[in-house]
């Protein structure tokens, strides 16, 4: 790359600000960048930090009482600012060219995915309709879209997340742009999926020599895919250097904050602890005087909130707004591990009876049909097998990791457990209950012992009430407390969960993502239950956030003695967390056992796979990419024999299409469902090597 050659997009001493009530309200401030032809630059940081609102200065998105109050965006030399909207309509979709997070919301419902296509290339580039379709399918075809002649007639429903995210960057690559912009591209994608179009993104910027702004808040994907790295805090670049460098050397405390907050796949909860940065983004309206992050850093010093700091370069192309940047020049990261408080680690019981055991368990939906035979009961009942013949048991005090793609029965599992879906067969006991029974028969007692924690708490707090009125309420039903001790009791639950006595009495919109997450688990604490299970309790936080909660939940566990069940997504917060882990695929576990045996040979192929997949922010990682083709079968209709069968790099043959694979014991607790013997498993090379 020719560093002296013209950048793509060079940003100046940007600005952006919103007209609101109560004034001017600075949104960014002084952001400078550039991103040469070929480059990739990643913009990460906590929400609210403006990464979004750059890009959409970039492209003039800016709501209506949104302007750019200061700067430059050069565009191939050219300035952007002052173009008029039809100049701007020109460059949008043809030489700059952008993709959002929510796929869906950048494609038309209405209109098949053929026309939207096509559409694009007869606006900008005056195509026939013949010619505009043969081109969409060859893009189709090089994003790796299956059958992409049959995907230009259906409608964006009718597509998965992943391939939906593939017609967008396809859409956004028809017309060979020299600037991709991409905001958080992969956030709502599995992590297989993920790995996949971040792939994709490393071809064609190879293929096509495109200029990328990246923007995501996970760590690992932005070291996937950029040559440089803009770490954003409140409106401010803090940091910016070579992606090698931020990675390997952070100089910004909020930078090595924010790499300490994320579990790393050789970390558990025995050996390691996740320090989180204390505090909240400040909001745009009440800044702190001096340097932003001082409120939260542990480096302050009285000086910090003397003066706003400027970017002081401490290597040629790496700038840090720090006063102590040259002190901290060594990015000193082992700082907080030494002050961190000492791992959660009770001792954990060893062949105790399992608190919470399945046998057999199966969760199907009844597929109910549209034709006259259907509505006869003429025709055979079909079933949707979300959770078919799982087995296993969870040790008291213990927390055992469900993983697995979307669609493969986590969250089935999880709510079958907790009484929110009925199960079909199979036996579930915990501490003697019978858990079949249906939901509406179950004893107080046995609601109060097993509590569960949701994805999203709005969708579990009530917005009227009060947090007290809400944990409250538990209190009364479960501790049978009197109503005079209820805020007494309140205020202590929510000190459990590290919120002080003034959020008693606030409402939930007063609350951040992670308070409201805590909330939700002061609520669940108020038995306090036996068993919680939490259905991805982390995966719409902020890593900072993310930190917070995953110590609190160990700090609980060890306090109260809970068992749990950890439904995730994230590979690297399940290791983190869990003593014992679950992988599931199309309903079913394919190998289940203790999490340092899971994460490394011998392991079952899809296993190897989801390992492979994740995008892990230290460059010193290395690994073998095991990419699986194809999509999640029906559960509908699965595969005969191994239901893997049909995406598996392994597959040995008939064997694998017609029988159903046995258990296989590799160890004490450790089972793995697949036809390849445990002697060539064990001979399997590691797909992750850490490097430190």
């Amino acid at each position: 790359m020719d560093r002296n050659a013209m950048p793509v997009l060079k940003v100046e001493n940007l600005a952006v600000s919103y007209e609101m009530r109560k004034g001017e309200v600075v949104a960014v401030r002084d952001v400078s960048f550039d991103i040469h032809q070929g480059e990739a630059l990643g913009l990460v940081g906590e929400s609210g930090c403006g990464k979004t609102t750059v890009a959409f200065a970039v492209v003039r998105f800016l709501h209506r009482n949104g302007r750019i109050r200061e700067g430059s965006i050069l565009f191939e030399g050219s300035e952007l600012r002052g173009r008029s909207e039809e100049e701007l309509r020109q460059l949008r979709g043809n030489r700059i060219a952008m993709v959002y997070q929510d796929p869906f919301s950048a494609l038309n419902p209405c209109l098949r995915i053929g026309k939207q296509l096509s559409e694009t290339l007869i606006v900008h580039r005056r195509l026939s309709q013949h010619e505009a379709q043969r081109k969409a399918v060859e893009m189709l075809n090089r994003v790796y879209m299956p059958d992409a002649e049959e995907m230009m007639l259906r409608y964006p429903h009718q597509l998965s997340g992943g391939q939906q995210q593939r017609v967008v960057i396809a859409m956004a690559l028809l017309n060979s742009p020299v600037l991709l912009i991409m905001d958080e591209p992969t956030t709502a994608l599995d992590v297989t999926v993920e790995a996949g179009v971040l792939d994709l993104i490393g071809e064609l910027r190879r293929d096509f020599d495109t200029a990328i702004l990246f923007i995501s808040h996970n760590l690992g994907v932005i070291a996937s895919v950029s040559d440089k790295v803009g770490v954003m805090y409140t409106g401010e670049l803090v940091e910016q250097a070579s992606a090698a460098e931020v990675f390997n050397n952070p100089v910004h405390p909020y930078t090595q904050a924010l790499m300490q907050c994320v579990p790393k796949l050789g970390q558990s909860k025995e050996s390691s602890y996740l320090p989180p940065i204390v505090g909240r983004v400040p909001s745009p309206t009440e800044l702190p005087p001096g340097c932003l992050f001082a409120p939260r850093c542990r480096y302050a010093q009285s000086t910090c909130g003397e003066q706003r700091m400027t970017l002081l370069k401490v290597a040629p192309e790496h700038v840090v707004r720090c006063q102590f940047a040259g002190e901290l020049v060594e990015g000193d990261l082992a700082r907080a591990e030494e002050q961190a408080p000492p791992a959660a680690g009770r001792e954990r019981e060893t062949g105790a009876e399992p608190v919470l055991k399945a046998e057999h368990v199966r969760t199907y939906y009844r597929q109910r049909g549209q034709s006259l035979l259907s509505l006869f009961g003429l025709r055979e009942k079909r079933y949707v097998k979300a959770v078919d013949d799982v087995s296993f048991g969870v040790p008291p005090g213990t927390s055992l990791g469900i993983v697995g793609e979307s669609g493969c029965g986590k969250s089935t599992l999880a709510k079958t457990i907790v009484g929110l879906e009925t199960p079909s067969g199979g036996e579930l006991e915990f501490m003697g209950f019978d858990l079949l029974a249906p939901v509406s028969k179950r004893d107080w007692r046995l609601i109060k012992e097993l509590q569960m924690v949701f994805q999203n708490p709005d969708s579990t707090l009530n917005p009227s009430f009060t947090v007290g009125r809400q944990v409250g309420r538990s209190l009364l039903r479960f501790r049978r407390v009197s109503r005079r001790q209820v805020r007494e009791e309140v205020v202590s639950l929510l000190k459990d969960v590290r919120l002080d006595e003034s959020y008693y009495s606030r409402i939930p919109r007063q609350l951040s993502g992670g308070e409201k997450q805590r909330v939700a688990l002061a609520r669940a604490m108020a038995g306090p239950p036996k068993l919680v299970v939490c259905d991805e309790p982390t995966s719409a936080l902020d890593v900072s956030v993310q930190a917070a909660i995953l110590n609190l939940l160990l700090a609980l566990q060890d306090e109260y003695e809970i068992t749990m069940l950890f439904i995730s997504h994230d590979l690297s917060v399940v290791r983190f967390f869990s003593d014992y882990v679950g992988v599931m695929y199309l309903g079913k576990i394919c190998e289940i056992g203790p999490a340092d045996a899971i994460y490394s040979p011998p392991y079952h192929p899809y296993t190897e796979a989801l390992l492979s997949a994740v995008p892990v922010p230290d460059p010193t990682v290395e690994r073998e990419r095991v990419v699986l083709t194809g999509t999640v079968p029906s559960a509908l209709n699965p595969p005969s024999g191994c239901c893997f069968h049909t995406r598996c790099p392994r597959k040995l043959g008939s064997v694998c299409e017609e029988q159903v694979p046995t258990e296989q014991v590799a160890a004490e607790g450790h089972s793995i469902y697949c036809h390849i013997p445990l002697e060539e498993l064990r001979a399997m090379e590691a797909v992750v090597t850490l490097g430190r």
